[in-house]
């Protein structure tokens, strides 16, 4: 059986069409890095996109804002327009700004407009904890108890949401729907078109993030109406650590006034008016807040450089397909099964994000350290998830052959038992 899957990760590797993209990114030496969803590597393309930017700042000082090759006032607009079509994102809709979370603040401040029986955001309980922090402040600011007004759809399993059961809570007291498009623990990619359609007929306004998707699936914000997104950069778009974060403003709403105002987000051509009168663009550009962190900002000209080249829809399917080889072998070979797991991301393509949710309750954290040991490089959240990402980019399926192999010796020769119950800061 072993031997079965080591010939299919050898010819699955032969026939990849994206395989010449991984010299491009700097690997950890010795390591199996199989953590593209939490931080994606650095590419050569990044780094050279950073490296350009500082030569512009110490050759040209104040005069980059206009004069570097591509000038720093209006980089946030030209970024968003190369990523637009990863997303599906129209002209003017995408912005590359902020950070999630102060993405998520601005506009919620801006879509929740809590008003006569409509005062609940509709939620969910699995979603990121920085994401329910946002929206209970957002709450709070309109002078409003999070403990009544926060709805959020329970999980049957702990582990995904049933759409059907988010629709059914779209009830006439629902001001506002903010749901991720992949839950960060099992991987489930929520069907956002579904959810869009039916919160429109309802006349509420739905908005997602998307930072557990974008770069790894292809989305269609505008066909599929949604009102407004955010998403980071730093996991499958590989922008680095803390990258900025982009913002989707659906263009139907360009004339709705951005209520966390900042001078960025002023009309261009008046921006060094110094007028007291906030004149917002009249596109997701409105929505910024403070002057971009260009050499933050910087590697992800390089970084998009690649995701284009290679094409949304090609980095998805070879995605699919590294999931769906590992989820074949962590369910075939012996001396896995019977051990305790079972795998919580949904099985159909249409379902499954960009990781495979590997349970192990009672010794996921464990097992966790123990690959991590043998030079993997894996995440675990808990209570006793061990999230696997192999990234199309740059993992091979020889890589994931390697990490199924590794973790059934582990479980054969009760490894785990080498480390302690006890979780880092980070893990």
């Amino acid at each position: 059986m072993e031997g079965h899957f080591r010939d299919k990760a050898r010819q699955l590797d032969r026939v990849d069409t994206l395989s010449g993209f991984r010299k491009r990114f700097y690997l950890p030496e010795n390591k199996v890095y199989l953590d593209g969803n939490s931080l994606g590597l650095i590419s050569r393309d990044a780094e050279e996109s950073l490296l350009r930017v500082l030569d512009e700042w110490k050759t040209l000082g104040i005069r980059g804002w206009l004069e570097a090759r591509r000038p720093w006032f209006y980089f946030a607009e030209q970024i968003g327009e190369m990523a637009s079509g990863l997303v599906g994102a129209e002209k003017g809709e995408l912005i590359f700004t902020g950070t999630t979370t102060v993405n998520i603040h601005s506009l919620i401040s801006t879509f929740y407009r809590p008003a006569g029986r409509r005062t609940k955001i509709l939620a969910d309980e699995l979603n990121f904890p920085s994401d329910i922090y946002a929206l209970k402040g957002q709450i709070k600011q309109k002078g409003l108890d999070p403990e009544k007004e926060l709805c959020l759809v329970p999980s049957s399993d702990g582990k995904t949401i049933s759409e059907d059961r988010v629709v059914s809570m779209m009830t006439p007291e629902v001001a506002l729907v903010y749901l991720p498009s992949v839950l960060y623990t099992s991987a489930q990619l929520l069907d956002m078109e579904y959810l869009s359609r039916e919160a429109r007929k309802r006349g509420i306004p739905v908005g997602f993030d998307c930072s557990h998707s974008a770069g790894a699936i292809p989305h269609s914000f505008s066909s599929w109406g949604v009102d407004f997104a955010t998403f980071c950069s730093y996991k499958y778009l590989n922008g680095g650590p803390g990258c900025t974060a982009f913002l989707y403003i659906n263009k139907k709403h360009f004339g709705t006034e951005p209520l966390m105002a900042g001078w960025f987000g002023c009309v261009k051509e008046k921006q060094f008016d110094m007028s007291l009168d906030f004149i917002h663009e009249e596109s997701a550009g409105g929505w910024q807040i403070s002057s971009p962190g260009i050499l933050g900002a910087s590697t992800m000209e390089g970084s998009l450089n690649i995701m284009l080249e290679a094409g949304i829809e090609n980095i998805r399917s070879k995605s699919l397909r590294l999931t769906a080889f590992l989820r074949e072998m962590l369910n075939s070979l012996p001396g896995l099964s019977g051990e305790g797991f079972y795998i919580a991301t949904p099985e159909e393509d249409h379902r499954r994000g960009g990781h495979i949710a590997l349970c192990h309750p009672g010794e996921g954290l464990r097992i966790n350290e123990a690959l991590k040991a043998r030079g993997f490089v894996p995440d675990f959240r808990e209570p006793d998830t061990i999230r696997i990402a192999p990234v199309a980019l740059y993992n091979t399926f020889g890589e994931v052959f390697s990490l199924a192999v590794a973790l059934k010796e582990i479980m054969e020769k009760r490894e785990y038992l080498n480390y302690e119950k006890r979780r880092r800061p980070i893990s």
